[in-house]
């Protein structure tokens, strides 16, 4: 499912246009895109947590030609699923 099929099933569940839905999904992502890069961090109780995970700087292998290279500190998005979100999908 992309994002225009996931706009289309709100517009039907809750009985709007599929352009305020489209409207409704993007500002859902986006508030959760601006939390987490503010370093904040949203819970969705029954469905899951959406964080920031920090990676320290350290060394890594270079894959092509072996040379060990410094990897910067870095941050990346995690998401942990809830018990009632994992239930549904192993149901």
């Amino acid at each position: 499912m992309n994002k225009s099929e996931l706009a289309e099933c709100v517009a039907a569940e809750c009985d709007m246009t599929k352009a305020q839905a489209v409207e409704a999904v993007s500002a859902v992502f986006g508030t959760i895109e601006k939390t987490l890069g503010d370093g904040g961090e949203v819970r969705l109780p029954g469905f899951g947590s959406f964080t920031v995970a920090h990676r320290a700087a350290g060394m890594a292998r270079n894959p092509r030609t072996g040379e060990m290279i410094q990897r910067p500190a870095s941050k990346r998005p995690k998401f942990k699923a809830g018990k009632s979100f994992k239930d549904c999908v192993n149901c």
